[in-house]
């Protein structure tokens, strides 16, 4: 039996922006792009999606339980994805200039694929963003009723794993395209972020405001 949230296209259209917004995965992504290419951008996109996807499982099955029992938890949750997303968005206006600079070193040397997968695996799993968006943003689109929580979550997971890796591998594709254009002036490349952070923002309120129209 599948379970499919009916809040469905409000997640997709949800995680197409966060995932959109040029965050510390997608500066990473170009980064690798600008330095060596569309390869290495795209094997890095690969190792990141798996190391977030390890997260929603472990997210998914020690979550679901829970916030199938107690929905005060459910609210606190979706109200510590809100402040989390405005923090994010108000760092990447604060370093938008400092992200950009550090994207265009390009001192070290050209990494093998299976190495560039693994790191952007450890990228992936290790990033405290991934972990807080699965526990705190994803649980707002699951239908508690239903039952199944962490089938759902894992399933939501999984959709924006896939997401991720088709939009970064884009993000990827076009600046390993463009990588003398967008490395020869740091300021396109702060524009990015602050574009970014700008979408966080938004995000954050919207999601704290549904959390009160919820509540």
């Amino acid at each position: 039996m599948i379970i499919v949230p009916s809040r469905i296209w409000e997640y997709l259209v949800a995680a197409y922006l966060i995932i959109l917004a040029p965050g510390p995965s997608v500066l990473f992504t170009i980064a690798r792009a600008i330095s060596w290419g569309r390869s290495i951008a795209v094997a890095t996109v690969l190792g990141n999606a798996l190391g977030m996807f390890t997260i929603s499982v472990f997210v998914a099955l020690g979550l679901g339980p829970i916030l199938q029992r107690s929905h005060q938890l459910y609210v606190a949750i979706q109200w510590m994805g809100g402040l989390y997303l405005v923090y994010l968005g108000i760092v990447a206006l604060q370093k938008s200039k400092d992200d950009a600079q550090a994207m265009t070193d390009l001192s070290s040397g050209r990494p093998s694929i299976r190495r560039t997968i693994r790191e952007g695996y450890l990228v992936g799993v290790l990033n405290p963003k991934s972990m807080v968006f699965f526990a705190a943003i994803l649980p707002q689109f699951i239908d508690r009723p239903k039952g199944y929580i962490s089938y759902q979550l894992l399933l939501l997971g999984g959709i924006f794993c896939v997401i991720c890796f088709l939009s970064d591998g884009l993000w990827g594709i076009v600046a390993g395209t463009m990588r003398s254009w967008l490395s020869g002036d740091s300021r396109r490349l702060t524009r990015l972020r602050q574009i970014g952070g700008a979408v966080m923002l938004m995000l954050g309120a919207l999601t704290l405001i549904n959390s009160i129209l919820r509540g």
